[in-house]
């Protein structure tokens, strides 16, 4: 199986899996059919922008989407800064200078507050952004399922403990996808 093939599984996997974390009772492809029917294209001419200036930027967004799933579920919690009662993901030891990609995300997201204001979170941003990244990478496609809220909490302790790091022994990486679901083809293909 291609590595890309791989790494859209593992994705698929991950937003399946994680998806029932997040609290959220039903996801949709057609979530924003009504709302924001452009909601995909305009994250996909975002990124295919921000591509030209930086050809990493599908595998930062991949990562940063990954990196949000493992804690709390996928509901863009990475995304919230230091502020009053808010201890950020990002400064989370597996964060720090691991993840990148956030004004992309920024970008995407006044993109679509321009053209649909106050409906498209940004935890659905990060996974959509991340299948149109395995797309523009030459992988498969997916409907990716929608309807996430944002989280309005981030939890940098389990950020700390429960994202698995370039240090970790195989045996502690392995456990920490378990812990979410996930198995060595996942592990494989997401490290």
């Amino acid at each position: 199986m291609p590595p890309s093939t791989l790494v859209a599984l593992a994705i698929a996997a991950l937003c399946v899996v994680m998806g029932f974390r997040s609290g959220v009772a039903e996801l949709e492809g057609d979530f924003y059919e009504d709302s924001c029917p452009n909601a995909s294209a305009i994250v996909r001419r975002v990124l295919e922008q921000a591509q030209q200036r930086d050809v990493r930027i599908g595998a930062k967004l991949i990562r940063l989407h990954f990196h949000d799933c493992f804690v709390q579920g996928c509901d863009g919690s990475i995304l919230l800064v230091n502020a009053e009662g808010i201890a950020s993901e990002q400064d989370a030891r597996p964060n720090v200078n691991s993840t990148a990609g956030f004004e992309v995300v920024d970008d995407m997201k006044a993109a679509l507050e321009n053209a649909c204001p106050g409906v498209v979170s940004c935890a659905d941003i990060l996974a959509i952004a991340s299948q149109v990244a395995v797309s523009l990478a030459g992988g498969p496609s997916w409907e990716v399922e929608l309807g996430r809220r944002d989280s309005r909490t981030a939890n940098r302790d389990e950020a700390n403990t429960a994202i698995p790091s370039p240090v970790d022994s195989l045996a502690n990486m392995t456990s920490k996808f378990a812990a979410v679901g996930l198995d060595s083809t996942d592990l494989v293909a997401l490290s």
